[in-house]
């Protein structure tokens, strides 16, 4: 029997996100996560973060915090998850302060649209990454590429509600899915 490997630290799970939260601007940071937590430190199997993924993208509030507390939650328990929380916010609240304090200066500043049109590229690219794995991940069961693809065109295309999508889909879709695991079995 294989021994499992120790979970990271509180003081490793702290440092991944302090530098996530330090580093980085925009969007996309769900991506950054999986390379490091899934990819570079082998921390969570891909199942686990993309089921992290799409309960994060669910719940009220930020996706990359309840990706945040979920992650730390999974590896070390509500430390974990304070841990990865305390984090990932603590530079930028403090970097938030500071540049409200000078907005006024920064908006004037010819080339910091053309900055912020870089960032949002490269956010983009990152969220497409992410996308493109969900549905790799998915593509052997077909309840869950229903899933994916009704979600896409009912919020994405026909602009419906997320939470009334989910609140019909997601039955829906674990219905299907234990369905086809019975069937399996028997």
């Amino acid at each position: 029997m294989a021994d499992t490997p120790e979970p990271p630290s509180i003081a490793e799970i702290f440092g991944l996100f302090f530098h996530i939260g330090a580093f980085s601007f925009g969007g996309g940071l769900s991506g950054w996560v999986y390379r490091e937590v899934v990819m570079k430190r082998h921390w969570l199997e891909e199942d686990e973060f993309m089921s992290g993924l799409a309960l994060s993208q669910v719940l009220p509030g930020a996706n990359i915090i309840n990706l945040s507390v979920y992650t730390g939650q999974k590896l070390r328990g509500a430390a974990g998850a304070a841990a990865a929380f305390f984090g990932l916010i603590f530079v930028p609240f403090f970097a938030v302060i500071g540049i409200a304090s000078i907005y006024g200066t920064l908006r004037e500043l010819s080339f910091a649209e053309a900055a912020m049109d870089g960032v949002a590229a490269a956010a983009i690219g990152m969220i497409l990454i992410v996308a493109g794995r969900g549905i790799r991940h998915a593509w052997p069961r077909p309840e869950a590429l229903v899933a994916l693809g009704v979600t896409f065109v009912a919020v994405g295309l026909l602009h419906y509600s997320l939470l009334l999508v989910v609140a019909v889909v997601a039955p829906l879709s674990v219905a299907a899915a234990w369905y086809r695991g019975s069937r399996r079995e028997g």
